[in-house]
């Protein structure tokens, strides 16, 4: 019989990766707080159930994908939680990104269960989610890493142990420094492109093919050039992201003034009002300081 698998947070990113675990032959049971999040396992071929003890039950694998670190923390760690209700032996897979504090107070506390912890955030977005190809940061003890890796090869083509608790979080950050820095040097270009009455479409054709290409140009240029700024992945979870590079580079020592700066402005975009939109709007952000916004 294939693995049983609870998944536990059913929402934008989630809910694919559920479907494709269904999709490869696991028993996936699955629980979130949003009605739509159900429904869509159940469409998927998966089995919703109605609290974490009831996807925890009988599981030997289980994965969160929660927002921010309070949510792990109150999922897993809390009363009736993942840890009060999993067997010994129980690979735990929090797939969030969190705090990599967060990732490595969850891992002391499994280990005192006799449960097995991973922290294995991802990057690649709803797209990633949904087509499989997720890459995956694995942090925790290498004999385990290599224990999920069935199960993470059905959610992404790049899977890498990173090192020991914690550290899947660590690079997590970093990632998200990476991806915020790019998507804000890609609005500048399409506002320089723009201003100086430039095919701003033909212009990041040309650099994609160059060394200024990269993922983030060929997944978001066209709905930053069509100002569509649909949720793959909503600036208030980058803007949460953001901060916690900035509390991991104060803990290392690490200077990362751009980065200070990235923050800055991801936050100044969540305060107007554009929290909700992905992070990709970021474009609004540089229209608005180049006085070319039109509302």
């Amino acid at each position: 019989m294939p693995d049983a698998i609870g998944f536990i947070g059913l929402g934008i990113m989630g809910s694919p990766m559920a479907a494709n675990l269904v999709k490869a032959g696991y028993d996936v049971a699955g629980h979130s707080r949003g009605r739509a999040g159900l429904d869509r396992l159940a469409a998927a071929g998966g089995r919703p159930v109605r609290d974490v003890a009831e996807a925890v039950a009988g599981a030997d694998v289980v994965i969160t994908m929660l927002p921010d670190s309070p949510d792990v923390e109150q999922v897993v760690l809390g009363p009736g939680g993942v840890l009060a209700h999993a067997r010994p032996g129980t690979l735990l897979i929090d797939m969030s990104t969190v705090r990599p504090q967060t990732a490595r107070t969850v891992a002391a506390a499994a280990a005192d269960r006799g449960v097995r912890a991973l922290d294995a955030p991802v990057s690649g977005g709803e797209q990633g989610a949904t087509e499989g190809t997720l890459s995956i940061m694995v942090g925790g003890a290498e004999a385990d890493a290599e224990s999920a890796r069935p199960v993470l090869e059905a959610l992404g083509t790049t899977i890498v142990h990173v090192g020991p608790a914690g550290a899947g979080q660590t690079v997590k950050a970093a990632n998200q420094l990476v991806v915020a820095g790019t998507i804000q040097l890609v609005a500048e270009a399409i506002v320089l492109l723009e201003a100086s009455g430039v095919d701003a479409g033909a212009g990041l054709r040309v650099l994609a093919g160059g060394l200024a290409g990269s993922t983030v140009l060929d997944r978001k240029a066209a709905g930053m050039l069509a100002r569509s700024f649909a949720p793959g992945f909503r600036v208030d979870l980058h803007h949460k992201d953001l901060g916690i590079m900035l509390e991991a580079a104060r803990e290392a020592g690490a200077v990362v003034p751009v980065g200070a700066l990235l923050a800055q402005l991801m936050a100044a975009l969540r305060a107007q009002g554009d929290g909700a939109l992905d992070h990709t709007a970021l474009l609004r952000m540089a229209e608005r300081m180049a006085g070319r916004a039109d509302g």
